[in-house]
């Protein structure tokens, strides 16, 4: 870590201590962070469990006429369990993210600081904006279109488990990538990004953009992909204007 005479002479006492701080200390206090966040999402699991059957006919709606089957015994129950866990992740994300914030908070300015609540309810926004556009739009067109490959000559038999983990996977990779703007706002703020740099990696940001989605969609075809590849990419322009106006200045 740097030493205090190395860092900025306008550090107040907080960020002196703070990037002083020993690495292990630092994995200190971002496993504290982590445990919280767990614990979080451990609670509001346990409240969607509740709740989990009242879920489930809000969860299968997507599907349509498509029907869900059970072929094994504890089936009924780890699709109740993956919902609660699915619910109880994006019920935790304020939390988390303000886990996120108070883990770097130590090492910014008093006036940085101020930017808590803009942070936390602008990055929760996005996820949940990521994950409704999932759920209203691409869930049930993505549906349509694998279930309908089978045509005439499969009968297409879909378990509550494959749903689950289709739709959660895909819910809570929409709600990460839509971060992208608030990623792009805090790396220009501390002067890692600039609008320009980003400008000119278009290119490259096109075959990332691919490829993470290729990663994130839990189907390998290529109509689900780019569902996820093209709101990344709109995005990703967004963040462009967003670090061009709020980017730190030479």
């Amino acid at each position: 870590m740097a030493e205090p005479k190395d860092l900025p002479e306008d550090f107040t006492e907080e960020q002196t201590s703070f990037h002083a701080m020993p690495f292990l200390d630092h994995l200190e206090e971002l496993r504290k962070r982590l445990l919280k966040s767990l614990l979080a999402v451990v609670i509001t699991t346990g409240i969607a469990l509740y709740f989990s059957k009242q879920i489930m006919h809000w969860f299968i709606m997507p599907l349509g006429d498509i029907k869900l089957n059970v072929t094994e015994v504890m089936g009924s129950f780890m699709a109740y369990f993956k919902l609660g866990l699915v619910v109880g992740i994006i019920a935790s994300v304020p939390i988390i993210f303000y886990q996120l914030w108070g883990f770097v908070a130590p090492g910014l300015y008093p006036k940085e600081k101020r930017m808590v609540l803009p942070f936390v309810g602008s990055a929760t926004l996005l996820f949940l904006i990521g994950a409704a556009f999932c759920y209203i739009w691409v869930l049930p067109w993505s549906l349509q279109f694998l279930v309908g490959l089978s045509g005439d000559l499969f009968n297409p038999i879909i378990t509550i488990n494959s749903y689950i983990t289709f739709a959660g996977l895909l819910i809570l990779g929409f709600g990460l990538c839509f971060e992208l703007p608030v990623l792009a706002y805090a790396l220009g703020k501390i002067g890692i990004l600039s609008s320009r740099f980003l400008a000119r990696g278009r290119k490259y940001a096109i075959v990332i953009i691919l490829i993470v989605a290729a990663i994130i969609t839990p189907t390998p075809d290529v109509f689900t992909q780019l569902l996820l590849a093209v709101p990344m990419y709109v995005l990703y322009e967004i963040s462009i204007v967003v670090v061009r106006l709020t980017g730190r200045r030479k």
